[in-house]
């Protein structure tokens, strides 16, 4: 060993300072003696997680199972909630943006509000509604999943502020100002026909009247000038119940850019990142871009429905010849990491979109019973317990708080 040259040994004590860190850091164990996969199974199942977006309601009207029981399709059921340590699952009661012109989102948003309020009435001893903080934090102790509600397109109000009063005795408690399509509230992040220039004369009375309601207003799907108006015109912190980072996909404006992170955490609110690698990872992105357009052009020349079985069949066989990208777990951590560089850990958290972006989730992170795993991702990355704490549930609960405490003072 003598013999051998510095810069030699100096590389093989290198290599095995690497491998010791390595294998150190996958056996290391904390202070109850566990290891991170013990401790993250432990923060699962102590911790309130918070899931601010999961599409199952829609996604039964396609496809109905009884999600009290281990229904074998779909990324949510309550016995994959309790598996994951799953506490408060915002149900999407959302509203395609056809409705806008052909009528009918407010009827769609009661028989979807009527889908949740039935799995609570199927297994009262598992599940409860969550209208309230006070409320999912008492379902918490007692070992209930909370089933708390957003609409996904403002559109469900028809136009009438009347009707925000409506939805929020129904249990609504935030409201996703708009979707896919410009509406009569604001416009869309994916729709170039941007008549109003961010929030419309109607859509500063909603944001105004869900503020005395005390219900949360969501910023994801806005255009850039709209969500810098809402978050500006809201006098409690807004939140993103389900977008993710620009920066790792530049130009698609549906993620959230630095200017708007930061003037959404000066106001104090939150956003929950989405799961979707079409979010998460500029190939997956790509992937999706093409596949869409193709997709679009096959049920043109065949005039079909995109739910038709001719369409499930194409994307079936696209993705045999086009393997899709999937991200890696890590890839959530990664926006995490982000938000908490940029703003502070005390503005993200989960917002999943579970049931909504299709077969695009991260490697080991496919249903809610997964949480363990994300958990697991962010002590490796030096995540402790209390940061943990804040990003499955303290900082929504915070921003939630917010709207009630307002709405309650007026």
């Amino acid at each position: 060993m003598n013999n051998m040259p510095l810069s030699f040994c100096r590389s093989v004590f290198t290599r095995f300072c690497a491998v010791f860190s390595i294998t150190l850091a996958l056996v290391s164990t904390n202070s109850y003696g566990e290891s991170q996969t013990e401790q993250a199974k432990r923060l699962a199942s102590q911790l309130m997680i918070i899931d601010t977006h999961i599409d199952a309601p829609f996604r039964l009207t396609r496809d109905y199972q009884d999600l009290t029981h281990a229904a074998p399709r779909g990324e949510f059921n309550l016995p994959k909630a309790k598996a994951g340590g799953l506490d408060v699952a915002f149900m999407s009661i959302y509203i395609p943006a056809k409705h806008q012109t052909e009528g009918g989102a407010k009827a769609l948003a009661n028989q979807l509000i009527d889908s949740v309020e039935a799995m609570v009435g199927r297994a009262p001893d598992t599940v409860a509604l969550g209208l309230s903080v006070e409320q999912v934090r008492d379902n918490h102790k007692k070992g209930l999943v909370s089933l708390a509600m957003g609409i996904e397109n403002g559109a469900a109000i028809e136009g009438e502020l009347s009707n925000l009063k409506h939805f929020y005795d129904r249990g609504v408690r935030y409201v996703t100002l708009t979707h896919g399509k410009a509406n009569l509230i604001s416009d869309s992040s994916y729709d170039k026909n941007r008549p109003w220039g961010g929030i419309s004369p109607f859509g500063k009375k909603v944001i105004a009247e869900m503020n005395r309601l005390g219900m949360m207003i969501d910023i994801s799907h806005l255009s850039d000038p709209a969500a810098l108006q809402a978050v500006e015109l809201s006098e409690v912190p807004v939140v993103a119940t389900h977008s993710s980072i620009r920066k790792f996909i530049p130009g698609f404006e549906r993620n959230m850019d630095d200017q708007l992170l930061k003037a959404l955490a000066k106001k104090g609110g939150v956003i929950q990142i989405n799961f979707g690698s079409t979010f998460l990872d500029h190939a997956a992105r790509s992937w999706q871009t093409k596949y869409t357009s193709h997709f679009k052009a096959y049920l043109a020349e065949n005039q079909l429905d995109r739910f038709s079985a001719e369409a499930k069949r194409f994307t079936t066989d696209y993705r045999k010849q086009h393997p899709f990208p999937y991200s890696p777990i890590e890839r959530v951590v990664d926006h995490i990491d982000h938000v908490k560089n940029l703003v502070g850990i005390k503005h993200v958290g989960f917002g999943s979109d579970f049931d909504g972006v299709g077969d695009t989730l991260p490697k080991g992170l496919k249903t809610v019973a997964d949480y363990p795993a994300l958990i697991e991702a962010l002590l490796r990355r030096g995540y402790s317990e209390t940061d943990i704490a804040q990003i499955s549930s303290g900082n929504l609960l915070r921003v939630w708080q917010a709207a009630e405490d307002f709405s309650n003072k007026r």
